[in-house]
């Protein structure tokens, strides 16, 4: 047997579903003629009656509604993948990935004023420590823990990170002061965040400390979760100011060790292809984030200098680290 004529089908899809050929005729822009005849043409090619006619009403004979049944559930898929289409046209939206705790404790704060500037976009995040393929996935752009530089991308830098021992005010009047920072760092209940870039073992080496059994009592997989334990005096992570401005400013986080300088190495990125800056929304966010990284940049070492603490550029840092291949936190 032929195909079925599709025209055909759908105008006996509309006779049956509003139950007169005129308001058929009128749903399709047709005349009424136009809709009879493709009905006719349609029972000619399946050699069956669709309809019959009962005082002027039309009934779906046994044939007419086992097709029926078929074909308006067809043409309503068709028709709600069409409004879907439509509506996804009039509604502009940007998608983008970023390091979970940069986006639980950093953007998760901001993100709606730049959704408030921009209330005709919808804002789609991914919170993962994975970078995207972007030639393979629809993504706009990511927002990167790591050092660069990465190959065939567009890259800015947005923070310098600001890395230092962070513990609780109690926590930290617990110790002895006049113990050496060795003595005080071997005491200590160590947080280790497993996946940030300058781990302990890193920074220690740095700083020449040396802990002949180097453990950890607690061990998580993201800063957020590290910063928490600390902030609630279970002992001292080596984390990232730039996380927990409110803490320090509140005085819930003091430096452990304000005479030892901190860390300061590029960590936080705005990562894309190059075509995808000429999308107006992602060149937008770029500017928005640009100018509120470097206002909490100013911010956190206003603070760490009002703390006693001395920022040591660490030009090296990059070589110590390794590559930022692989994800992180």
């Amino acid at each position: 047997m032929r195909d079925i004529n599709f025209k055909a089908t759908a105008y006996f899809e509309a006779v049956a579903r509003l139950g007169t050929v005129s308001r058929a005729a009128e749903e399709l822009s047709v005349s009424p003629s136009a809709v009879s005849q493709q009905i006719r043409l349609l029972e000619g090619q399946l050699g069956v009656k669709l309809f019959r006619r009962e005082k002027r009403r039309l009934i779906l004979t046994i044939d007419g509604d086992r097709l029926f049944q078929t074909t308006t559930q067809a043409f309503g898929a068709l028709r709600n993948a069409r409004s879907a289409i439509a509506r996804q046209r009039e509604l502009r939206g940007v998608t983008f990935r970023v390091s979970p705790s940069f986006g639980v404790r950093w953007l998760g704060p901001r993100i709606a004023g730049f959704a408030a500037e921009n209330p005709d976009w919808h804002i789609r995040v991914d919170a993962t420590p994975d970078f995207t393929a972007f030639e393979t996935e629809a993504i706009d752009f990511d927002l990167r823990y790591g050092i660069g530089p990465w190959a065939g991308l567009t890259e800015n830098c947005l923070m310098r990170d600001l890395v230092l021992p962070l513990c609780s005010p109690d926590y930290q009047a617990a110790t002895n002061p006049e113990h050496a920072i060795e003595e005080r760092l071997v005491e200590a209940r160590l947080i280790d965040s497993v996946k940030v870039l300058y781990r302990w073992d890193i920074w220690l080496a740095a700083n020449r400390v040396e802990i002949a059994n180097l453990n950890y009592p607690f061990r998580f997989d993201r800063s957020s979760m590290s910063i928490e334990m600390a902030k609630q005096g279970g002992g001292v992570a080596l984390d990232s100011a730039l996380l927990c401005l409110p803490e320090l400013e509140s005085g819930e986080l003091v430096p452990f060790a304000p005479e030892i300088p901190v860390v300061e190495f590029p960590a936080y990125w705005f990562v894309c292809p190059a075509r995808h800056l000429n999308r107006r929304i992602v060149s937008r966010f770029s500017e928005w984030i640009g100018e509120k990284a470097t206002t909490h940049e100013a911010a956190v070492r206003k603070v760490l200098k009002s703390l006693g603490c001395r920022i040591q550029s660490t030009k090296g840092a990059e070589m110590l680290l390794g590559s930022s291949a692989t994800p992180s936190e």
